[in-house]
């Protein structure tokens, strides 16, 4: 198992999608297969690394989306409105993606990982003028994901949030 923090799109259903990015926006994981299930999704996730965010690409969010984002105690981020085919489209451009379902998997960790990046750049920041390690700066910003302030975070205090 990889220990790097990532934000995870799903596409669940007969024909399922994993899209897996780090912190940085970087696609680490990108595959699609059929009856996957539960526990073949969380097998390949666990694998790629510890997921800070899981995301759909529904308003509401499919169960077993909801069951995978419980068993990693991750955040769970659903889209103010359903991700739109031109979203979609938009969000894979350049990217060579031609799987329908791994379109849809990448636009919904893409929209995720985009609710956060001014966040994650911020820790970035101040990470890197503390001389801090890729891996520190990872924790930092997953931290920052589950609702740490950045100082929080940065301090190792304890967030006094919902």
């Amino acid at each position: 198992m990889d220990s790097r923090h990532l934000v995870v799109g799903l596409d669940v259903g007969k024909n399922s999608a994993i899209a897996c990015l780090d912190l940085r926006g970087n696609t680490v994981l990108l595959m699609h297969g059929t009856s996957m299930g539960f526990d073949g999704m969380v097998e390949v996730i666990r694998n790629a690394g510890v997921p800070s965010v899981i995301a759909g690409d529904k308003k509401h969010t499919n169960a077993l989306v909801r069951r995978i984002n419980a068993a990693f105690n991750s955040r769970l981020f659903e889209p103010q409105a359903d991700i739109t085919l031109e979203e979609k489209r938009n969000a894979v451009k350049g990217t060579g993606i031609k799987n329908e379902h791994e379109r849809d998997a990448y636009a919904a960790a893409f929209k995720a990982y985009n609710y956060y990046v001014s966040k994650l750049r911020h820790v970035e920041r101040v990470a890197s003028k503390r001389s801090f390690h890729e891996m520190e700066a990872d924790m930092v910003m997953s931290k920052v994901i589950s609702r740490y302030s950045v100082s929080e975070a940065l301090e190792g205090r304890k967030a006094n949030r919902r």
